[in-house]
C-alpha cells in the first residue's frame, strides 16, 4: 500500500479514489482525493523534499492572518511531508483571462498583492543584493552554458555583468520590505465559485520589492496583453497602495520594468535547468514569450542596449 494511501486510511477515509492534479516545477505532487459523497481534497506531496512542508504551512498562517485568500490546511503529516487540502477546482487565472476579463481579473488578483503586502515578514528571507544576483546568473548557467552551448567572450561577460548589476541597483533603489510571494502568476492563482481568488504555491515568499509581485503577475511568461493596457494597471496598483504620491509614475513604470526584467532572465535559467537537470521539458515552451519581454524592456531603456549583443546570438 501506498504511504499516501495508508495516510490517507488512518484519516477515516476508506473509500475513494485519486487522479493526478500536477507535477509542478519543484519536488512537489498534487492529487485529488474523491470520496463517494464527490466531497473532494487536495493531498500536496512533498515526500521528496519534507522540510519544504514547514515554510509552506509558516507562510499559510500569515497570509490568513492578513485575510488572502488561500487553501485551508485540514490534516498534516509532517513526518512523510503530506498536506491534506482544501480543493480549489481546476480554473486558474489563465484559463479565463481574455481581452474582455483581463482587467476586471487582473484587478482581483491587484487586491490579492495589496492584501500580501500586508503580511507579517517577520524571519522570511530576504530578497538582497545577493539572491537578486544568484537567480539572474542562473541565465547564463543553464541557459547559456549548458542549453544553447553559447560562450560569452571577454566583452560579451562584461556587457552582460554590467547590465545585471544595473538591473540589481534598479531593483532594491524602490522600497522595501514587503512580502513577496515570488511566483505570483496566472497558474498560481485560482478562481473558484462566484469568483472567489485564491493564492497558491506560496511558500517559497521573501521579503523584498513593492512591484516584484505585480511584475511577476503583470509581465506573466504564460500569456501577454498590450504594454499600454498593463501601465494602465501598473498606475491603479499605484494609485491603490498609497502613499507613493512622491514617486513619478515614470519612476514606478521604470521600477515596474526593470524587476520584471530580472524575474525573465532568471526564467530563462530556470525554465532550462527543469529540461536539462529535473527532466521537466514542458517549459521549454515558454521560453519564446520570456526573449520577447526580454526584447521589448531593452528598446525601451538605452542602458540595457549592451544585453543585445548576447541576444542577438540568440535570435
Amino acid at each position: 500500500m501506498h504511504p499516501i494511501e495508508k495516510w490517507v486510511n488512518e484519516l477515516g477515509y476508506r473509500e475513494h479514489r485519486f487522479e493526478v492534479v500536477s507535477d509542478d516545477a519543484s519536488y512537489r505532487k498534487y492529487y485529488r482525493l474523491i470520496l463517494p459523497n464527490n466531497r473532494t481534497f487536495i493531498i500536496m506531496d512533498s515526500s521528496m523534499q519534507v522540510e519544504s512542508i514547514y515554510p509552506f504551512i509558516d507562510v499559510s498562517v500569515r497570509l490568513l492572518k492578513a485575510k488572502v485568500q488561500i487553501p485551508r490546511v485540514y490534516s498534516q503529516n509532517l513526518e512523510q511531508g503530506y498536506l491534506l487540502l482544501e480543493d480549489l477546482g481546476d480554473t486558474h487565472l489563465i484559463d479565463i483571462l481574455n481581452e474582455n476579463s483581463y482587467k476586471l481579473l487582473y484587478m482581483k488578483s491587484i487586491h490579492e498583492i495589496l492584501k500580501m503586502q500586508e503580511a507579517n515578514t517577520h524571519g522570511l528571507e530576504p530578497y538582497d543584493e545577493e539572491f537578486l544576483m544568484y537567480e539572474m546568473r542562473l541565465m547564463q548557467e543553464w541557459y547559456l552554458d549548458k542549453y544553447l552551448w553559447i560562450t560569452l567572450d571577454d566583452k560579451e561577460q562584461r556587457a552582460l555583468d554590467g547590465v545585471l548589476e544595473l538591473i540589481k541597483d534598479e531593483v532594491l533603489s524602490q522600497p522595501q520590505g514587503y512580502f513577496v510571494h515570488r511566483d505570483f502568476h496566472s497558474r498560481n492563482i485560482m478562481f473558484a465559485g462566484r469568483g472567489k481568488v485564491s493564492v497558491i504555491d506560496y511558500q517559497d515568499a521573501r521579503v523584498g520589492a513593492i512591484t516584484y509581485d505585480l511584475a511577476s503577475l503583470l509581465k506573466d511568461v504564460y500569456v501577454r496583453f498590450d504594454r499600454e493596457k498593463i501601465l494602465e494597471l501598473v498606475l491603479e496598483f499605484k494609485i491603490l497602495k498609497g502613499g507613493l504620491n512622491h514617486i513619478s509614475d515614470e519612476q514606478f513604470i521604470r521600477w515596474f520594468d526593470f524587476t520584471a526584467l530580472q524575474r525573465h532572465i532568471k526564467i530563462l535559467g530556470i525554465f532550462a535547468r527543469l529540461k536539462l537537470r529535473d527532466n521537466k521539458p514542458n517549459y521549454i515552451n515558454d521560453i519564446p514569450m520570456t526573449l520577447k519581454y526580454i526584447r521589448e524592456t531593452i528598446s525601451i531603456y538605452d542602458e540595457l542596449k549592451p544585453l543585445n549583443i548576447i541576444f542577438d546570438k540568440i535570435f
